[in-house]
């Protein structure tokens, strides 16, 4: 079961990663995120953000609800990430 679940629903992944950003910070060392998005970069940009800061990217995952949702794990030693472009390292 994951610690958290975010529903991106339709919304950009650029948007989906600013919310993301925001929840992965209070978040414990080790705890398990699922990913809701329909958005069809989210496959690629996903693993590459989770490169980017340090978390590791467990892929896709099966779901009841069978929305795409993919699952990553927080790492507490990541790299922070611009607020405003969660893309670039600071």
């Amino acid at each position: 079961m994951p610690d958290l679940v975010v529903d991106g629903g339709h919304r950009s992944c650029v948007t989906l990663l600013l919310e993301l950003r925001r929840h992965v910070e209070s978040l414990p060392d080790g705890a398990v995120v699922h990913l809701i998005a329909a958005d069809p970069a989210a496959p690629i940009d996903l693993p590459a953000w989770c490169h980017l800061t340090g978390h590791t990217y467990l892929g896709r995952v099966d779901t009841p609800t069978g929305g795409p949702t993919f699952a990553l794990r927080v790492n507490a030693a990541a790299r922070a990430t611009d607020p405003r472009q969660p893309w670039r390292a600071v």
